[in-house]
Order: structure tokens, then C-alpha cells, then sequence
């Protein structure tokens, strides 16, 4: 291995100046947060919803904005939006969060911070959103059960990020090892939660949980990412 040799000039060799110094060089110090402004206008969303949230008995705020297959039926489409933005107890909140914070800050930064890539971004975890809410009223059809929180739409980020990640930063191929080895890792997760109960979960309080709008929302985000990456870079 080749050595570098620093040592000062020779007798009579070029010297610097004696009042002039190298300049320093100064790392420009990290951001406390590193995330783009949608991913955190995001999370504080979801946290700060449900802090107003929580201000109102669950039961009348659910039966105002919560969703279940029989609205669909009724035509209450609008449920499937309004239900992502309300969530049973500060640890459903946080823990969406949390992981929205996570998975949405590689999908967020594909799209870029500028207005449209940021409308992009948010419309691609809506429609994660309402089709995972889909995708449990197609399996449990007409069923009156109240559906709140955006876990289907954070797990529609998920299926984005886990896209980036099988492309090294660029939307990698649907079938890749990566995509099917986080799908199946958290289909897993889902399957037992849903055989063994929610007792799983933190903070779920003994509610049952919509696995299955959790794995629809996966599947929505590894197969909308794509189209919506290109639409992203001609934004």
C-alpha cells in the first residue's frame, strides 16, 4: 500500500507565507431532522389528529368518519379516505407514526419536495389507503365493523420503499427478492396476528385488527409505485 509523505519544503524550496494559513474546513452540521417536509407534515398529522381526536368519545367520532363495508355498500365512499386520518388510542397513533416516518421518507424523497411531487406523494398514500380499506371489504363483504387508522396506507409506503429498495434507490423490478422477502415477512406478521389475536400488537387494547387491509395496502403500494414514480419524474 502506497504512502503519503507530508514533510515540510527544503532550504531554499517554496514556502507559504507566514500570515497566510489553510483554511478550515468545516462539516456543515446534520439536521435534526432528515426527513423531507411531507413525510414529517405527515407524521404530524397523524399524531396531531388524533391529539384533537382524542378530545371526542371514540364511538361518536367513528360513527361520523370510520369505515366498514356496509357504508361502501350504503355509497359512503368518502369513508374510505376520512377513516386514515382517526385511530383508536395514542399507541395506534404513534406507532403509525413511527412507521409512516420510516418508510415514507425514501418514497417521499423519490417524488421530491417541490408542489408536485409533493401532491403525488400524498395521493399515493390515499389511494395505498382506500384500497387497502377496499381490499378487506372485498374479503368481509357488508360487514358493519368500524375500520380507523392508516395502516393500510402506511403499509402501502412500505410497498414503495420496499420498490427503492430493490432498485438501489431507483424503483426496482415487483418480483425482486427484496419486495417478495418484505411482503412475505410481513404478510407473516399479519397471518399470525391474525390467528393468534391482537395481543400482538401493543395498544390494541383487545381491538381486532384489520390484518387484511394491512397486506392489501402493501400489495397497492408495490404495484402503484411504479406508475406513480413516473409521474413523479416528469413533475
Amino acid at each position: 500500500m502506497n504512502a503519503a509523505l507530508f514533510e515540510a519544503p527544503a532550504d531554499g524550496g517554496p514556502r507559504l507565507p507566514p500570515h497566510r494559513e489553510q483554511p478550515e474546513y468545516r462539516r456543515k452540521p446534520e439536521p435534526v431532522f432528515n426527513a423531507p417536509w411531507t413525510v414529517l407534515l405527515l407524521t404530524a398529522v397523524i399524531v396531531g389528529g388524533y391529539a384533537v381526536q382524542s378530545r371526542f368519545p371514540l364511538s361518536s367520532v367513528a360513527m361520523s368518519f370510520a369505515f366498514s363495508p356496509a357504508l361502501l355498500v350504503e355509497g359512503q365512499w368518502e369513508r374510505l379516505f376520512t377513516s386514515l386520518f382517526l385511530h383508536g388510542n395514542w399507541a395506534h397513533a404513534l406507532m403509525n407514526a413511527g412507521f409512516g416516518l420510516a418508510f415514507g421518507t425514501p418514497v417521499a424523497r423519490w417524488f421530491g419536495e417541490r408542489l408536485g411531487g409533493a401532491a403525488l406523494f400524498f395521493a399515493f398514500y390515499l389511494v395505498c389507503g382506500a384500497l387497502s380499506g377496499l381490499g378487506y371489504a372485498a374479503l368481509h363483504p357488508g360487514e358493519q365493523s368500524a375500520l380507523v387508522g392508516a395502516s393500510g396506507a402506511v403499509s402501502g409506503l412500505m410497498g414503495g420503499a420496499a420498490r427503492l429498495m430493490a432498485g438501489h434507490g431507483r424503483p426496482g423490478p415487483i418480483l425482486s427478492r427484496t419486495v417478495l422477502g418484505m411482503g412475505a415477512i410481513w404478510a407473516a406478521i399479519n397471518l399470525a396476528i391474525g390467528l393468534v389475536g391482537a395481543g400482538l400488537l401493543p395498544g390494541t387494547e383487545g381491538a381486532a385488527v384489520a390484518w387484511e387491509a394491512h397486506i392489501a395496502g402493501f400489495v397497492a403500494g408495490v404495484l402503484l409505485f411504479g406508475p406513480f414514480a413516473r409521474m413523479g419524474r416528469r413533475a
